[in-house]
């Protein structure tokens, strides 16, 4: 937790900085910027616009592995509703350079749905969300969550927007099969818990933005709470391509037996934009 509070520190603390540029985007990311009934009339008609990221690494020589990571971040703006779609994927394979046997040692999925209806302004909404996660290396199956509840764009500026989320929900995970349990334990649990989530958007420049995203959900119901959060700056490379360095931050109060509590993930990726 302190080096996550560390980083975000700084991070605020830069983009707090005057800053030469004063004009917000022009083609990147406009929607960041805009209400939401104008949002409509520049997508009316598409089906989805939003970022595309992927990275690619490959090492030879000493060590050697393969990574990929792909993740989107979508959105669709109807009269009535505004949607947005997220996927997380990570797989990574390594080989051992003396024995030779390569082996998987990372493999994460996530993806998630929310939508919310707008309650007769642009500013509020009554929001219904689900997700599903599988990952191989947390001693967990899967893990689900559905939330429904109130959410609210609580500032919206030529340079900052700030959206938040909360309501009541569920969850249910299963312990994966390899992992032995004790004679009252269950593999598969569900339980209520509350659902809070902020996302913060900041123009520091013509073609740089900063995202915090962080959802928390605390189990009403004595199971795991978890914490993700994501603080990322995204640089304008090339038309609709730009450049993404993001420090990820994720927290399981109960993990399973051998598990890490935290799970932190720093790198650098490509992304596309398109509108």
């Amino acid at each position: 937790m302190a080096l996550y509070r560390f980083i975000t520190f700084v991070f605020i603390g830069l983009l707090s900085s005057p800053s030469e540029a004063t004009d917000p985007f022009e083609d990147f990311h406009e929607y960041g910027n805009m209400p939401d009934d104008e949002i409509h009339t520049k997508h009316q008609g598409e089906m989805l616009y939003g970022d595309v990221e992927f990275g690619f690494i490959v090492n030879k020589g000493n060590t050697q592995n393969t990574s990929f990571k792909l993740k989107s971040n979508l959105y669709q703006d109807l009269p009535t509703w505004r949607n947005q779609y997220k996927f997380d994927g990570l797989y990574r394979r390594e080989k051992d350079t003396e024995t030779g046997v390569e082996d998987v040692s990372a493999s994460r999925y996530f993806g998630s749905a929310q939508g919310n209806y707008k309650l007769g302004n642009d500013k509020s909404s009554f929001f219904v969300y689900g997700d599903y996660e599988r990952d191989r290396f947390n001693g967990k199956e899967y893990t689900s969550t559905i939330a429904l509840g109130y959410g609210s764009r609580m500032f919206e500026g030529k340079k900052n927007t700030v959206d938040i989320d909360i309501g009541p929900g569920m969850s249910i995970s299963r312990v994966d099969n390899e992992i032995a349990l004790e004679p009252d334990e269950k593999r598969t649990e569900k339980g209520q818990l509350l659902r809070m989530a902020l996302q913060w958007e900041r123009n520091v420049s013509k073609r740089t933005r900063f995202n915090q995203d962080v959802s928390y959900e605390q189990s009403l119901s004595g199971l795991n709470s978890r914490l993700f959060a994501e603080s990322a700056l995204v640089t304008q490379v090339l038309g609709g391509i730009a450049l993404k360095f993001a420090f990820i931050y994720r927290y399981n109060s109960q993990p399973e037996d051998d598990k890490e509590k935290v799970d932190t993930e720093l790198g650098a990726t490509l992304v596309y934009s398109f509108n």
